[in-house]
């Protein structure tokens, strides 16, 4: 890996560059991931050479970088959805995330075996890798703040969040079948550990500490007027705790924190009065925000819209650095030419098909499900499981080819839906305005 006192001077360098001129990047039209991914290759092996990121060498870093990344952003899009649980316009994203998961990862394991020569192991676990959509790079098509309820917008909010944690029973199933995890006698041990404990635990924790927490702060605020101040604090304790707590418990952690973020939001919901439940936060004349955070009234929208932004500033950081070491680490010869169709097949077939089949009988407009269908960005989600996986030990030749696949994919998919995110929302809009 490169040395370390450069990774400074480039992560410096660019988040000066981002801060000097981000507002005009802002209204380039096409998302700043493209110049994060282009900036990452011209410093990489087959540019400058200034950094140096081996997939295979530097596994454990990355995974840990790419780890944090996806936790913040989760915990981020669970403060965005506002939405009661028992809503029912939950259901699309809860078939996309189960059943459109599904299918998109038998799709892309069998494309695996028959068209790379994959063991049924390894794509499985290819599939697992990039099944799931970005929570990340997602940003441009997903919900822009908590009020926000449009379908499109709620339904790839929501899927992006789920799926990060329903794709990693599948990871586990293919370590299983290469030998690197322990399945049970006839899968039983994956079907009730890996699946629906750890699935349901996850939710479970995350819901639980996001309640409880926020609960014990709000109580804290209106009737003690204590801890304020040091939501940024509150925003990572509670990341590490339901993280923690998960993975202590043998859950998927990722499904926690995301469950965390939903459940903050919920107690911010339940506490707000009916006439301002669907409101933005909105300071009383005179009004500061320290003085807000301690108000019956408003203490519950101040409390989740600091967190929230707060966890926003974060992200926009892990995205960068992860973008650029995503473009560092790619090459010309990432991925074989017998095998530069897999990714138009999983970004032009698989994903549609997947969304048109999992959203079957669920009331979804065709021009709905033809976006979400186009929408399916993958990124930093599956690095994280493509580096879980070669530290888990998957053999050499087929840990090079499930890296090159992955971060061929990753590229493309920045860079076509990083083009095509303005101008079809564009259209979606005036679409659901009419509709509307």
């Amino acid at each position: 890996m490169t040395n370390p006192f450069a990774w400074f001077l480039v992560v410096g360098a660019l988040f000066l560059g981002v801060a000097l001129v981000g507002s005009y990047v802002r209204r380039l039209p096409f998302s700043t991931s493209i110049l994060y991914l282009a900036v990452g290759y011209a410093l990489g092996p087959e540019g400058l050479g200034f950094i140096d990121i081996d997939a295979l060498r530097d596994a454990g870093f990355i995974e840990r970088v790419a780890e944090a990344a996806v936790i913040v952003s989760l915990f981020t899009a669970g403060l965005k959805l506002r939405l009661p649980i028992a809503d029912t316009r939950w259901l699309p994203p809860l078939r996309l995330a189960l059943v459109s998961m599904t299918i998109t990862v038998a799709a892309i394991a069998a494309a695996g075996v028959y068209g790379t020569g994959l063991s049924w192991g390894a794509a499985i676990l290819l599939g697992a890798i990039l099944a799931p959509t970005d929570p990340v790079l997602a940003s441009d098509v997903q919900v822009e703040h908590p009020f926000d309820y449009d379908p499109l917008r709620f339904s790839l909010t929501a899927e992006a969040g789920l799926n990060d944690g329903t794709a990693f029973p599948f990871v586990m199933l293919g370590l299983g079948l290469l030998g690197l995890h322990h399945l049970g006698a006839s899968g039983l041990r994956w079907l009730l550990v890996d699946v629906v404990w750890a699935i349901t635990g996850g939710l479970l924790i995350g819901l639980l500490l996001g309640t409880v927490v926020a609960r014990i702060v709000l109580y804290l605020r209106r009737v003690q007027r204590e801890a304020t101040g040091l939501d940024d604090f509150l925003a990572m304790g509670l990341i590490g705790i339901s993280y923690g707590t998960a993975l202590l418990c043998h859950s998927y952690g990722f499904l926690a924190v995301f469950a965390a973020g939903i459940a903050m939001r919920q107690v911010e919901r339940r506490n707000m009065p009916a006439e301002k439940s669907g409101q933005h936060l909105a300071l009383e004349a005179g009004q500061t925000k320290q003085e807000a955070s301690t108000d019956p009234v408003q203490a519950p929208a101040v409390m989740a819209e600091a967190v929230l932004h707060f966890n926003e500033h974060l992200e926009r950081v892990g995205e960068l650095i992860v973008v650029v070491m995503i473009g560092g680490m790619l090459s010309w010869n990432t991925v074989p030419a017998s095998s530069a169709w897999f990714v138009p097949l999983l970004l032009l077939v698989i994903r549609p098909l997947s969304v048109f089949a999992g959203l079957i009988g669920a009331g979804v407009p065709l021009r709905e499900r033809a976006f979400a269908g186009w929408f399916g960005i993958r990124g930093i989600g599956s690095l994280y499981y493509l580096m879980h996986a070669v530290e888990k030990g998957v053999s050499r030749p087929e840990a090079n080819l499930l890296t090159g696949l992955t971060l061929a994919t990753i590229a493309v998919s920045v860079v076509a839906h990083g083009v095509s995110v303005t101008p079809l929302m564009k259209i979606y809009n005036r679409w659901a305005s009419r509709a509307g």
